[in-house]
């Protein structure tokens, strides 16, 4: 789900700012932070490949052709466009992908905004190894893949093969709503299980190590698909009745939750079709990022709730102080900042949207790496010895450089990883389970 400077006058500073203009320095790529990032939000040491497959799931109930009278949908092929990004050879002078998409426009009959943005994957590069983890990426509602080109291109870089859906969202009518909450966690489950046979098939991934990244109105499905038992009364909800063989105890329930999963981050979650038990029916650990000002989905009922009540998981919760819905999303492209509403799908009125990249970046980083590759050097990341990043302190010795990042060695509360003074607005708390698993 989606939504919800200062003037320059003087006449030599535009003209400087006319030398540096964009088409003299093009912009990074989103998915290559900056010098301020924290530490493991930084590109790893793969270059990065690119391909994009046709995914065709038969027999599909179409529940935007139902028929009011009868309460019957047709039966369709689900056809699902899915890009995937990998760890490739580095190959001199090859073409950088550009990715392409569309947003709806604010007034009704408006046509969309285009967009494209530059990235540094290469389409068709060659894979360099395989037997890497499976990250399964859910976008917004009405969002799409190219926007978070920022998250897909960068674990690629680190040694995953990240596959992320393009759910093609009614967006703009309510009315149609039923059929993203409906096709959410099948398209994920369904993509999952495609690409844990083919890709493991070829070599490139190692099934067993599978984990699921949504935001918004993904995290809402890579949650269902996670492990939380839907809610018998919010699945009965759905015209047709056509939910209610996947709510909890139905006979369908196993075909909305994806096999061999290791781990699930879920980004701006709020979408709730669960009661506390089906919650804490999640028992593989857990990374909810969320802020605590986000006028989309409330953060006390949303990210904070499903913290508390997800009790069979070892979980932890990372909140932007401050910050709104929108953290899910790369920057926003040259051709949507002349609208408000068309910046305010990518920005946050308070934060800036590179540095929140990075630190998403630097936590997701840490969590996958810990269970996904059992890196147990990326606990100390996740082990923060302050909830609140802004009561750490550093006493750094006199050889320590400007930038240097904290070593969260004993006596250091400055969160690992991150820079003096650059540790600021943000919250990290953790639970083990507590729930038994059976």
């Amino acid at each position: 789900m989606q939504r919800h400077a200062t003037r320059i006058t003087a006449s030599f500073l535009c003209a400087w700012v006319t030398v540096l203009a964009p088409s003299a320095y093009p912009a990074e790529p989103a998915s290559k932070p900056g010098i301020d990032a924290p530490e493991l939000a930084h590109l790893g040491a793969f270059a990065v490949g690119f391909r994009t497959l046709r995914l065709v799931q038969p027999n599909q109930p179409a529940l935007l052709e139902l028929d009011p009278k009868t309460g019957r949908a047709p039966l369709r092929d689900r056809i699902l466009t899915v890009d995937v990004w990998y760890p490739a050879k580095y190959s001199s002078g090859a073409k950088r992908e550009t990715y392409t998409a569309v947003f709806t426009a604010e007034l009704p009959g408006h046509p969309p905004v285009k967009f494209s943005a530059t990235g540094l994957a290469v389409r068709g590069a060659a894979p360099a190894g395989g037997g890497y983890p499976l990250v399964i990426v859910s976008h917004g509602y009405g969002n799409s893949p190219a926007a978070m080109a920022w998250l897909t291109e960068n674990l690629a870089s680190k040694g995953y093969v990240v596959a992320a859906i393009h759910h093609e969202d009614p967006y703009g009518d309510q009315t149609k709503f039923a059929w993203p909450f409906f096709r959410r966690p099948l398209d994920i489950a369904f993509v999952a299980a495609s690409l844990q046979s083919s890709l493991s098939h070829e070599g490139l991934i190692d099934p067993l190590r599978t984990a699921l990244i949504g935001y918004s109105l993904g995290a809402y499905g890579v949650l269902a698909s996670g492990g939380a038992t839907l809610d018998p009364a919010a699945v009965a909800r759905i015209p047709g009745g056509y939910m209610v063989p996947y709510g909890r105890g139905g006979e369908k329930a196993d075909d909305f939750h994806v096999k061999n999963l290791k781990a699930i981050v879920a980004m701006a979650a709020g979408v709730r079709a669960w009661d506390p038990s089906g919650t804490a029916a999640i028992t593989v650990p857990l990374l909810l990022i969320s802020g605590d000002a986000d006028h989309t989905v409330d953060y006390l009922t949303g990210a904070r709730t499903l913290f508390e009540e997800a009790t069979g998981s070892h979980r932890y919760l990372l909140t932007f102080k401050g910050a709104g819905h929108n953290i899910g999303l790369g920057p926003t492209p040259e051709s949507m900042r002349h609208s408000l509403w068309d910046l305010d799908w990518f920005e946050d009125p308070i934060w800036r949207k590179d540095r929140i990249l990075a630190i998403n970046l630097h936590f997701i980083t840490a969590f996958l790496d810990l269970y996904l590759k059992d890196d147990q050097s990326r606990a100390a990341y996740l082990d923060v010895p302050m909830s609140e990043s802004s009561q750490g302190t550093w006493a750094a010795p006199e050889s320590a450089r400007w930038g240097d990042y904290s070593p969260g060695t004993p006596g250091v509360t400055l969160w690992k990883g991150f820079q003096r003074r650059h540790a600021e607005g943000l919250a990290l708390i953790q639970r083990d389970a507590e729930t038994p698993v059976h």
